[in-house]
């Protein structure tokens, strides 16, 4: 028993080596050439643990000595190193090949690749979330001050409580495990889907039930399906707020929709814009991204009625709907009796961790079942482990307290952000009202090179976007975007000094 245990232990070790004659004069060196030919080519990566030297019979088919004798050799050439106790490891700069850290952008396009990746819209939307240096102002050091948004704050989670939380359900899936004679069909695990219906009937007022959402793995993912199962190529037109989120657009341009940016207004997406023949409709009514305006009554009821009109579907992203400020609480656009024509997108990246990679879709029957084949195509479903943790954390009240405090702190946040923009910067900027979110956008008063004051904030390690990264169409505001969701009151206070010597220079 104990041997085959310690069978079971040795390391793989799976190297095609060509069988040398240990008997043979230069054994030794033909079997060193070999094994150092394999790391430098990177077929034996840096980091890789070498066979012990009393294994070396096994996997070398020479003596312990003989094997000693060559890592020596290896280890007098820079390509191997010795961890005492440890072993031996391929060094990290021996190969040739070493890992890239950066894309190779000045080597032309593969003609093999699909042309739609390489566009730089697409590209751009893609990396929103990477700010590159600009301006010749380089730095390479972190931002230490982040107001950039949907950021979240990871030292404020519980991660004791959920913690805890995952060990519990871990241990109920090893004494019950989960069933898996076919994932087909799998729309998420039951027990998420049923804590979701009341998360989001308590903090959105959405009318659902477990059947009526899809799990997925982040709204992005959400996005991306939808869209699959809603465009036809080349004739679905599809209408996005103007400002938007870029990374949504992707999802639907590259399932072949034809785009069409529509502008935003103090009550929302302006309807009058939206093209007769448009099928689907993205819109953020809560707290919309980047302007932060929340869609009036008005505006919804006249969204609802132009999409029966036109037999188009709503898509609502409700990405950070859970934080609500003031005035009365504001539903969410889907409801009951708009079910037919409204999908509504949810996530835990706001409300929790982006980490997770989960959110969610709340569709109505006639399109359920194509979603989830949709889903199922993609990666049949989420991780049953995340997920059962991630159900348990929300039954059990632990998101609902966790979010009651993110409210109050964020709302110190956003107090004092609102605070410091009206008195300290109002010859510049005005901000945006809005009651909901993580972030508040401010227009500038003026039209100053602001994209020369983001780079010279970067280079104050403060990461703050402009409105320009949001338009895809013609610009028609210019401002700054400050999220406070990974920013505490001591930062913001010195983000803002920095910005507002950098505004009194120009």
């Amino acid at each position: 028993m104990q041997a085959r245990a310690a069978k079971a232990a040795e390391p793989f070790f799976e190297l095609d080596l060509k069988p040398v004659d240990k008997a043979a004069r230069g054994a030794s060196a033909a079997l060193c050439s070999q094994i150092r030919a394999a790391i430098l080519d990177g077929r034996l990566a840096p980091g890789t643990k070498l066979p012990p030297t009393r294994r070396s019979a096994r996997f070398f088919g020479v003596s312990r000595n003989t094997s000693a004798e060559i890592y020596s050799s290896l280890l007098g050439e820079g390509l191997v190193v010795t961890r005492r106790g440890a072993g031996t490891y391929v060094a990290d700069s021996a190969s040739r090949f070493p890992a890239r850290t950066a894309p190779r952008s000045q080597t032309p396009p593969d003609v093999r690749l699909n042309t739609f990746w390489l566009r730089e819209d697409v590209t751009a939307a893609l990396g929103f979330w990477r700010d590159q240096p600009d301006l010749g102002v380089s730095n390479t050091a972190p931002a230490q001050i982040d107001f950039r948004p949907a950021i979240i704050d990871a030292r404020l989670f519980p991660f004791n409580i959920l913690r805890r939380v995952f060990t519990r359900q871990l241990r109920q899936l090893e004494k019950r495990p989960a069933k898996y004679q076919s994932p087909q069909g799998n729309q998420g695990n039951y027990r998420l889907r049923e804590a979701i219906t009341k998360h989001i009937s308590l903090t959105r007022a959405v009318a659902c039930g477990p059947a009526d959402i899809l799990i997925t793995a982040g709204a992005q993912q959400a996005f991306d399906l939808l869209a699959r199962v809603l465009v036809k190529p080349h004739e679905t037109v599809v209408a996005i707020e103007d400002p938007g989120y870029p990374p949504m657009r992707v999802a639907f341009a590259a399932a072949g929709a034809r785009i069409v940016p529509v502008g935003v207004d103090a009550e929302g997406l302006i309807i009058e814009q939206l093209p007769a023949d448009v099928r689907v409709i993205c819109v953020c009514p809560s707290h919309q991204f980047p302007l932060g305006v929340t869609m009036s009554k008005r505006r919804r009821q006249a969204l609802v009625e132009f999409a029966r009109q036109h037999g188009a579907v709503i898509i609502e992203d409700d990405y950070d709907g859970e934080f609500r400020y003031d005035g009365n609480p504001l539903a969410a656009l889907r409801s009951s009796t708009v079910a037919d024509v409204v999908f509504y997108v949810g996530t835990f990246s706001k409300c929790m961790l982006p980490s997770l990679r989960l959110g969610y879709i709340v569709a109505s029957d006639w399109a359920m079942s194509t979603l989830v084949a949709a889903k199922n195509s993609l990666d049949w479903h989420c991780s049953t482990p995340v997920q059962l943790g991630v159900a348990g954390f929300v039954a059990d009240g632990s998101l609902r307290r966790h979010v009651g405090r993110l409210r109050g702190i964020y709302r110190a946040r956003r107090q004092l952000l609102l605070e410091s923009l009206e008195t300290q910067f109002a010859e510049w900027l005005t901000p945006i009202p809005s009651s909901y979110g993580m972030h508040v956008t401010a227009v500038a008063r003026a039209a100053p090179d602001l994209e020369r004051v983001v780079a010279q904030l970067a280079a104050a390690q403060v990461s703050i976007h402009s409105l320009r990264r949001y338009y895809s169409g013609e610009q028609t505001q210019h401002g700054l975007v400050f999220g406070y969701g990974a920013v505490d009151l001591s930062q913001i206070r010195k983000g803002l000094g920095a910005l507002r010597k950098i505004l009194t220079a120009a």
